[in-house]
């Protein structure tokens, strides 16, 4: 099983089309959007901890990076998570160090304007074709979409794909809209899954991030998976 980390070649890759993506925001964005990304920019490259998908870098330690005072960066991290950018998974108080994510769907949404400047792999790369109209998608209840599954129809049998979704959303609902909600079923054979992604871009950072937690709610609904099938 691939580990819930960004590992490999793809995962080096992906890491680099963030990066890029964190700097089109700033590039073709106002004065004030240049700064947050630079800032943000030096500190994923230099602390960001992708094994864990996590940012724990105290305030006093980020105002140093960024040559500015701990006002300046509480003012930057909140700009930050006001627009989704980054997402609080715990709050820094009482001397305890705060932790955030990236939000790489909200990051590959508000970029997609300027996907075009760096050139068609990237484009291709990113893959995040009408990002807004798929939320709107995912939002929808799949028993809605015309199918002849009886998954689709019953959303809380035992053993059914609705089943393993609702496993995820109980499990983390951010990251069930963000992720889980985009891929859908479309076969299950003995311990062989293949599921569906919208792009490229959501079905590399299941695999290198999410693949062991998706991997685990498979096997509680339909017994031991063998192999795992993400494709676009």
């Amino acid at each position: 099983m691939e580990p819930k980390r960004l590992t490999g070649p793809e995962a080096g890759s992906l890491k680099y089309d963030i990066l890029t993506a964190l700097t089109l925001l700033g590039l073709h964005g106002t004065a004030t959007e240049q700064t947050s990304m630079m800032r943000l920019i030096a500190l994923i490259t230099a602390r960001y901890n992708w094994r864990a998908n996590e940012l724990t870098v105290g305030q006093r330690d980020i105002a140093r990076m960024w040559a500015v005072n701990e006002r300046t960066v509480k003012r930057e991290m909140k700009r930050l998570t006001d627009a989704q950018i980054l997402v609080c998974k715990r709050s820094g108080v009482r001397g305890r160090v705060g932790a955030y994510t990236l939000n790489l769907s909200i990051v590959a949404k508000l970029s997609e304007p300027s996907w075009k400047a760096v050139g068609p792999d990237f484009e291709e790369r990113m893959a995040m074709n009408a990002p807004v109209k798929t939320a709107n998608v995912v939002k929808v209840d799949f028993a809605a979409t015309p199918a002849s599954k009886p998954e689709d129809v019953v959303p809380d049998k035992p053993g059914t794909w609705r089943a393993v979704q609702r496993n995820l959303r109980a499990n983390d609902e951010a990251v069930f809209q963000n992720w889980y909600a985009r891929l859908s079923l479309t076969k299950q054979t003995g311990g062989v899954v293949e599921l569906l992604a919208p792009s490229r871009f959501v079905a590399n950072y299941i695999k290198t991030h999410l693949f062991d937690e998706l991997h685990r709610a498979l096997e509680q609904e339909f017994g031991i998976i063998e192999e795992i099938r993400i494709t676009t």
